[in-house]
């Protein structure tokens, strides 16, 4: 019985890779739905599925090759997770927002926090980068990784690959003393909470995260777009239980969400 059960679910597996392949083939052939802006972001609340369709189209077709080249990177050797939705994403943000300072929380290999240091050297301006992390294989309910990986030494030689400053690693998991002072030791412009998915876990980053952050500034929460109307392509995920509960429950009048890219949903403080 259990040969059967592991024959099935890998007939399952092989069954979805292929439809992811099929359907990310169709969308990369179709004609562009139409190139988005940063004065559209409302249209990613009103139609999230349509919105991200139209990002994966704009990372092939739009944004700037070496923020392509950036993510092409990281899928070989499987050095990063993500989707490439969320390099337009970032482009959108990081050219619009233009943060002097963006804190990571949850760093893994350091696509994210690359990324935005490329994109700020792009742009021509200075921005402060710093990560949260184990870097370790410590994972969560729904996360495994590599144990035979030093993570912050693979960190800095991808920041080095890219010709970008090292940027301020806090080897620390997000709860602890250590990673709270740093959160609280400043205000960010931009925070990214990406760490462990667990519930109280990501409750407890967002509460100290939002009293943090600068008027204007943003909190991109991922892998919470279960609690939406989004309807993911097979070759995209729609976020876990932790982060989309959580995102559903916030109500503070500081705040309010102006987009929605996948699974990453993004919050702005107004006051």
């Amino acid at each position: 019985m259990l040969y059967y059960m592991k024959l099935l679910r890998f007939i399952k597996g092989k069954l979805r890779s292929r439809e992811a392949v099929r359907q990310r083939e169709a969308l990369l052939n179709a004609t562009s739905i139409s190139t988005i802006s940063p004065e559209e972001f409302p249209a990613s609340l009103k139609d999230p599925t349509l919105y991200y369709k139209r990002a994966f189209q704009d990372f092939h077709r739009e944004i700037p090759l070496a923020v392509r080249e950036h993510r092409n990177y990281f899928i070989a050797e499987r050095r990063g997770f993500g989707e490439d939705a969320f390099h337009t994403m970032w482009w959108h943000l990081i050219t619009r927002f233009r943060p002097a300072s963006f804190l990571e929380i949850g760093v893994y290999r350091g696509q994210t926090l690359s990324l935005v240091s490329l994109l700020a050297k792009i742009e021509g301006f200075e921005t402060v980068v710093t990560g949260i992390s184990p870097f370790s294989s410590a994972g969560d309910s729904v996360s495994n990784y590599d144990r035979n990986l030093d993570y912050q030494a693979d960190t800095l030689a991808n920041f080095a690959y890219f010709e970008l400053p090292p940027p301020e690693l806090v080897k620390a998991y997000s709860t602890d003393a250590q990673a709270v002072e740093l959160i609280r030791g400043r205000i960010w412009d931009i925070i990214y909470i990406d760490g462990n998915h667990d519930y109280e876990i990501v409750k407890a980053d967002w509460a100290i995260c939002c009293e943090v952050t600068a008027v204007g500034g943003l909190i991109v929460l991922d892998d919470s777009g279960l609690s939406t109307s989004y309807q993911p392509p097979a070759f995209a995920t729609g976020g876990h239980p932790g982060p989309s509960k959580l995102a559903s429950e916030i109500n503070d009048s500081r705040y309010e969400e102006i987009l929605q890219v996948g699974h990453n949903r993004v919050f702005r403080r107004l006051t």
